[in-house]
Formats: C-alpha cells, sequence, structure tokens
C-alpha cells in the first residue's frame, strides 16, 4: 500500500480548525503519513504514567503532545497568517507547495 500525501510537514506552523483544542495554533513536530497523523507543538497535550528509567529515575505522570489527525490542523499562509489550503505548483524543474489564498511559495 503506497503512503497517503500529506499536505504538511515537521517545522510547518499550523492552526487547530477542530477538536477539543480548535483555534490553537503550533509547529508540527513530527508528521506519521502512515497514520495521516501530526504531532503538534502545545496541542492534544495528554498525560502519560512512565516508569522510572535510566533518563528518568523518578518516573511519574508526564504531560505529552500526542499526535491528531492532519484533517483537523491547517497550514498558516506565511505572507497573511492566516489559515490556507495548499497547492502544488512547478518552479525551476522543482515541485513546490503554495499557499491557496496568497499565492506564497511555502518550499523556500
Amino acid at each position: 500500500m503506497a503512503q497517503p500525501k500529506l499536505n504538511v510537514k515537521a517545522g510547518d506552523k499550523v492552526k487547530v480548525i477542530s477538536g477539543k483544542d480548535k483555534g490553537k495554533e503550533g509547529v508540527i513536530l513530527k508528521s506519521l503519513p502512515a497514520k495521516e497523523r501530526v504531532i503538534v507543538e502545545g496541542v492534544n497535550v495528554v498525560k502519560k504514567h512512565a516508569k522510572p528509567t535510566q533518563e528518568n529515575p523518578q518516573g511519574g505522570i508526564l504531560n505529552e503532545e500526542a499526535a491528531i489527525h492532519v484533517s483537523n490542523v491547517m497550514l498558516i499562509d506565511p505572507k497573511s497568517g492566516e489559515p490556507t489550503r495548499v497547492g502544488y505548483k512547478v518552479e525551476d524543474g522543482k515541485k513546490v507547495r503554495v499557499a491557496k489564498k496568497s499565492g506564497e511559495v511555502i518550499d523556500k
């Protein structure tokens, strides 16, 4: 089975458009294309119970970001700062992502 194509990738600034964290903005820390999910900084924070380990001898309850579905986030336009859809265009023989609202190229 081919991997699904995500319109966003790690390092992109996105806005959450649905769910309990609707309206929050953050940077994508990690994208999981096989599961169509992304981990966004400060969004969908859950409590995780950790056993004591070498790195964390205390163990305890940690706050950690959990993955959310990619359809619940929208890329932020680098020009206007508003959420936008993503298009693709070939520039100098290279396929680049383009913000639909402003026409601004996202991949520099």
